[in-house]
């Protein structure tokens, strides 16, 4: 993977996750690159929420798997593409049991805003973060 310039606003760059096993540390890399001008403590918001999303697409959905990031003047917009549109993500709780079900709660919280758009076969979960 190339190392990307830093992102500028209204630009949204495309990475492509891996079908098999999740490499979220290079992913978090990528993401970190492309922003590594903000404060930290925005950005560590940002990687977390792309953790938690990516995270959430290979436990939750079939692939292929996608991370689109788009920054604006004000916020920075993550969205992760899967192939399983039927399952939609419910906050707070999860098929996996019990003790799971916190990823949506800790991106609401560090999110202004984050949704769900499905297209066909498969849907798009999607987070604002404030910059």
């Amino acid at each position: 993977m190339d190392t990307p310039e830093v992102l500028s606003a209204s630009v949204r760059t495309l990475h492509t996750l891996p079908e098999d096993e999740p490499d979220l540390a290079a992913m978090r890399a990528w993401i970190g690159t492309l922003l590594r001008d903000l404060p930290e403590d925005i950005r560590l918001d940002v990687l977390l929420v792309c953790t938690e999303l990516a995270s959430n697409a290979y436990e939750h959905a079939e692939g292929p798997r996608a991370v689109r990031v788009q920054r604006h003047t004000d916020f920075v917009r993550v969205e992760v593409d899967d192939h399983t549109p039927a399952e939609l993500p419910n906050l707070g709780t999860s098929r996996l049991g019990d003790t799971r079900g916190r990823g949506l709660i800790l991106i609401s919280q560090l999110s202004r805003c984050w949704g769900t758009m499905e297209f066909a076969g498969g849907k798009t979960i999607w987070a604002e973060v404030n910059a």
